[in-house]
């Protein structure tokens, strides 16, 4: 699993950071699920290392313009490459009418299907691999956190003992490495645990913005290897803060703490903390260090792969 941020300001772009979109990609699947769709979204992917032809599900925290205005675009250009089968689409209500709008004014026709799912507090998706729930936060639309947990799996399969029992290769091999208890011709009982290394946990990614600080958020993200979670101001700007339901940097740690989250990445950073102001970006992330030390900024084209055990390892690409 390695999260890419493709925009990281809070509100309109600026010129090195554009609007909100993280991307998540799953190599074992060969697919790239994207969270938000801010303007100009498209042309990030084209300056990144993804694979737009991966993309299969898009999630959508809320409709404000500059965590939507860049779909159509998207999608208009993933149909015009063809080489996208299905887009499977989460969000609160209204987003489906403001699409299937877009679509009709602009007279775009898609080559490929969109299922339209409405966004809800629960599990929203489920595949042998992933469990997508949804919580509730607080903002001055209805908006919504995700939370990806990839479910244990099954440790490496000791392929030279199983051939060493005289296990013939094929299709047993595959039962034997879910765990499975199979018998042979000859009548012996192997169990496929024996034949397994340690299992791998699961990892959990969970993203909340647009929000001001809330429990739902704290239940969301609980244990999660990591929360990506706005920031857009300062300590110092916490009534700004209140005033239009965002978070600040504190905020965002006092979530990731009461949540027991191993890292916290800010993102969605007000353009006020430009270098040359009274406050930049480097106070915002003190702040939120003193409250939880394994904090990081996000930046654009930001990459981070997300362990399973050992230490996170932190991929940078220049913006």
């Amino acid at each position: 699993m390695q999260v890419t941020f493709l925009g990281t300001s809070s509100g309109v772009p600026t010129r090195s950071r554009n609007v909100s979109s993280i991307a998540l990609r799953l190599p074992q699947r060969a697919e790239l699920w994207l969270f938000d769709c801010g303007e100009g979204t498209q042309h990030q992917f084209l300056r990144s290392d993804l694979k737009v032809s991966q993309l299969t599900r898009i999630f959508v925290t809320h409709m404000h313009g500059d965590h939507i205005f860049g779909l159509l675009g998207l999608l208009a250009s993933c149909s015009l490459a063809g080489n996208v089968k299905r887009i499977d689409l989460y969000g609160p209500p209204g987003l489906e009418d403001y699409l299937q709008a877009c679509l009709r004014y602009s007279q775009t026709h898609l080559s490929y299907p969109i299922k339209f799912h409405k966004s809800h507090p629960g599990v929203l998706y489920e595949n042998n691999d992933y469990i997508v729930s949804c919580g509730n936060l607080k903002h001055r639309v209805p908006a919504f956190g995700y939370r990806i947990a990839e479910k244990d799996q099954p440790g490496r399969f000791d392929v030279k003992r199983a051939e060493a029992l005289g296990i013939p290769p094929g299709p047993v091999y595959g039962r034997l490495k879910q765990g499975e208890v199979i018998t042979l011709p000859d009548g012996r009982r192997i169990d496929g645990k024996n034949l397994c290394g340690e299992t791998q946990t699961g990892r959990t990614f969970v993203y909340c913005t647009d929000t001001v600080f809330c429990e739902e958020a704290i239940a969301l993200a609980a244990g999660a290897d990591v929360l990506v979670h706005e920031a857009t101001f300062a300590h110092k700007d916490a009534d700004l803060a209140f005033q239009r339901l965002h978070s600040t940097s504190t905020m965002a740690a006092q979530v990731a703490l009461e949540a027991g989250v191993k890292k916290l990445l800010m993102t969605h950073f007000s353009p006020r903390y430009a270098p040359g102001n009274p406050i930049v970006l480097d106070d915002l992330l003190q702040e939120a260090r003193a409250i939880f030390p394994n904090t990081d900024m996000a930046y654009d084209f930001f990459s981070y792969s997300i362990p399973r055990q050992s230490e996170a390892v932190l991929v940078g690409q220049a913006s």
